[in-house]
C-alpha cells in the first residue's frame, strides 16, 4: 500500500511548523482536529459520522466516557465496528515525550485494560507507540512496558506505514488482521485480564474485611458476617463506579481517608444514596409498601478503620489499575459470579475463613453466562411479558 499524498502533506506541515507545535501553546484539541482526525480518515474510519450512523454504531467515539475529577479523563477516540470497541487512541500535545514520559502511557493503558481491550495507540503526530493493553498497569511501569511498536518521527513514520494501515485501518480490523496481529504479538509476559485481577482485589478485601469484622464483633453469626461483607463491598464499588460516570462527586470515598471513624463516615454516604437511589442495595429505613425489612445490621457494626482505608485507597488513580468509566457490566458479572462461588465461615474461636460453597467445589468451579444469552432469556421470557402488557 502506497504512502497516500494526503499523509505526505500532513507530514511537510507539521515538519515546516514543528517548534511552534512544541512550544507547548498547540493543545490537544488542535492537534486533534489539524492532524489525527485526517490521519485515521486516510486509514478508512468515519471520524466524524459523515454517513450519519445512530450514536450506538459510529465507527469513532471522541473522549468515549466522562471527564473524571480533574486528575484523568476519558480516552480521546474509541474505535469501534458494529459499536463494540476494538482500540483506543490517547492523543498528547506535541510538548510531550511520549517515549519517556511514564503518566501518558500509563493513562493509556489503565483505559484499554479496564475495558479489556488488546491493543491501543498513544500519539502526539510525531511519535506513535502501540501497547499491548492485557498487561496489568502499575503506576511505577516504565513508558516502554508492554509497548510493542514505537514509531520516533514522521520520516519513519511514511516507512512504516503499509504496517500501521495493515493492522489498524478499518478494513483490517473488519478481516481480522488487528486480532491476529494481537494474538502473535510478543508482549504477552506478565498479562492479568482485568476481570481475573479484580477477582483477586475484591477476594482480598472480603478476607480482611471478614477478619477485621469477626475480631470486633464477636457476637456476629455467619450469616450476619456474610451478609455485611457482600453488601459493603458490592456499595462501595457501586459508588465508586458512579463516581468515574459522573453520577456522582468524583472522590467522596477517598475524601474519608483524611481523620478517622472512616465508617461512620462511609455509612453517611451509604444513607445520601438511600435517599437518592431508593434501592434493595441501600434500604436503612423502613419504607410503605416494601415488604423487605431494612438493614439494620451493618450501620452498627464496629470496623476497623486501617482495613477500609486500603481498600479506598487501591480504588483510585495512581495506586489504583481500574478505570471505572469503562469497565463493563458484562467483566463485572463474570468477576462476581466467581466472587460468589465462596462463602465465608467462622471457627469455633470465631475466627473467620473463606471456602468454596460446597455446591461449587462439587460441580467443579462457577461458570459464568455470557451476556449474549443473558440477554437472550430476558428477550423471551421478560421481554415478552412486557410486549403482552403494553399490546392490552
Amino acid at each position: 500500500m502506497s504512502v497516500p499524498q494526503e499523509l505526505l502533506e500532513l507530514v511537510e506541515r507539521f515538519n515546516t511548523n514543528r517548534e511552534a507545535y512544541r512550544s507547548g501553546q498547540y493543545n490537544e484539541t488542535q492537534l486533534r482536529r489539524e492532524f489525527i482526525d485526517p490521519l485515521f480518515q486516510l486509514l478508512g474510519w468515519d471520524v466524524n459520522n459523515e454517513k450519519g450512523y445512530a450514536e450506538a454504531y459510529k465507527d469513532v467515539i471522541h473522549e468515549d466516557s466522562i471527564k473524571i475529577g480533574g486528575l484523568t479523563k476519558a480516552p480521546d477516540y474509541c474505535f469501534r465496528i458494529g459499536g463494540v470497541r476494538k482500540f483506543f487512541v490517547e492523543t498528547k500535545r506535541p510538548s510531550v515525550n511520549i517515549k519517556e514520559d511514564i503518566d501518558p502511557a500509563f493513562q493509556l493503558r489503565r483505559y484499554a485494560w479496564s475495558a479489556k481491550l488488546l491493543l491501543s495507540i498513544l500519539t502526539d503526530f510525531e511519535e506513535f507507540a502501540v501497547y499491548d493493553c492485557r498487561v496489568k498497569p502499575s503506576k511505577t511501569d516504565k513508558a516502554s512496558t508492554a509497548r510493542i511498536m514505537y514509531v520516533g518521527n514522521w520520516v519513519e513514520f511514511t516507512q512504516h506505514w503499509d504496517g500501521i494501515a495493515s493492522i489498524f485501518s478499518r478494513e483490517a480490523v473488519l478481516k481480522g488482521s488487528f486480532d491476529r496481529y494481537a494474538e502473535s504479538s510478543k508482549a504477552k509476559k506478565g498479562t492479568a485480564a482485568v476481570d481475573t485481577a479484580f477477582l483477586r482485589e475484591i477476594e482480598s478485601w472480603r478476607d480482611a474485611l471478614a477478619r477485621s469484622l469477626a475480631l470486633r464483633n464477636p457476637e456476629l453469626s455467619q450469616r450476619d458476617l456474610n451478609f455485611a461483607v457482600q453488601r459493603t463491598i458490592d456499595r462501595i464499588i457501586f459508588l465508586r463506579i458512579c463516581e468515574d460516570r459522573g453520577i456522582e462527586h468524583y472522590g467522596k470515598l477517598i475524601a474519608l481517608q483524611n481523620g478517622d471513624r472512616v465508617y461512620e463516615r462511609l455509612c453517611e454516604l451509604f444513607y445520601r444514596a438511600d435517599e437518592r437511589y431508593n434501592s434493595g442495595l441501600f434500604h436503612f429505613q423502613k419504607e410503605k409498601d416494601r415488604s423487605e425489612s431494612p438493614d439494620t445490621l451493618t450501620p452498627n457494626l464496629g470496623f476497623d478503620d486501617g482495613a477500609l482505608r486500603d481498600i479506598i485507597k487501591n480504588l483510585y488513580y495512581p495506586d489504583s489499575p481500574y478505570e471505572f468509566s469503562v469497565l463493563s457490566a458484562d467483566i463485572l458479572g463474570q468477576v462476581y459470579e466467581q466472587f460468589l462461588g465462596k462463602v465465608i465461615r467462622l471457627t469455633a474461636g470465631h475466627r473467620a475463613v473463606v471456602e468454596e460453597k460446597p455446591e461449587v467445589r462439587k460441580a467443579g468451579g462457577i461458570y459464568y453466562t455470557p451476556t449474549y444469552i443473558v440477554d437472550y432469556i430476558v428477550k423471551n421470557t421478560v421481554g415478552q411479558l412486557v410486549k403482552s402488557e403494553i399490546q392490552n
